[in-house]
């Protein structure tokens, strides 16, 4: 679904980001991207989106390669990014430019977030973790068929935080989409992935991947996420 071949950021004072990355996703795979503070996690994500096209190696989805903003790519960044003036489900319908059934069809993602009776309300009027949802369904209307994530849930509080790795899931669930999920949170990576990739060092560099087993959904206190939250935590030290 997802393959970066020899990828490599270098900026234009001179300063690399990331060297070397190579990796492959399995169509409904997701894929966690953990790794020390400036090694690239996000910068990596930008070059997979099509944000940033200056970049060496090759990345493709379904084949195509990648050097720009994609249709089969969809984003969800740490703030929601909404426009301001537009409604809940105008943002959502934002995507959908001249389809004809797009009320319809953002009436039913609305639905998939859980905030019916939102549908008006602009972006200052809801709470951080309701735009977030609002940023979530905007990203899955298109029908992408990798969903990016740089570290979607990080600004909020634990509780909705939780909330909405098991709306994902859910999302997940339903559509069986790709996804690659950029966090510095280990026990969000080990409840949300199949396997977790390791970027370590500055430039950051692929050290080691994780697969992990256990069928979603699993228990936050499973004691073999336990054990390799500490495996994980030893790799990064």
């Amino acid at each position: 679904m997802l393959a970066v071949q020899n990828v490599s950021r270098t900026f234009s004072n001179g300063t690399t980001g990331f060297k070397n990355i190579n990796l492959e996703t399995k169509q409904g795979e997701i894929v966690g991207v953990l790794g020390t503070s400036g090694c690239g996690k996000s910068t990596l994500l930008r070059v997979l989106s099509g944000l940033d096209s200056d970049y060496t190696g090759t990345v493709k989805i379904s084949g195509d390669i990648i050097k720009s903003v994609h249709e089969k790519v969809g984003v969800i960044f740490q703030e929601s990014r909404l426009m301001p003036w537009l409604t809940v489900l105008e943002n959502i319908s934002f995507g959908l430019k001249n389809d004809s059934k797009k009320s319809e069809k953002a009436q039913e993602y609305v639905k998939l977030v859980g905030l019916q009776g939102f549908e008006n309300h602009y972006p200052k009027d809801i709470s951080g973790g309701m735009a977030q949802r609002v940023s979530i369904a905007r990203a899955l209307i298109t029908a992408p068929q990798v969903l990016l994530l740089d570290e979607p849930f990080s600004a909020l509080d634990a509780f909705t935080k939780m909330q909405l790795q098991d709306l994902l899931l859910t999302i997940w669930e339903k559509y069986k989409s790709t996804m690659l999920v950029v966090t510095h949170d280990i026990d969000e990576a080990l409840y949300l992935c199949d396997r977790i990739v390791i970027l370590k060092g500055q430039p950051g560099e692929i050290y080691q991947t994780i697969q992990i087993d256990d069928p979603k959904p699993r228990s936050r206190g499973d004691i073999k996420l336990a054990q390799l939250k500490a495996e994980i935590l030893s790799l990064l030290s």
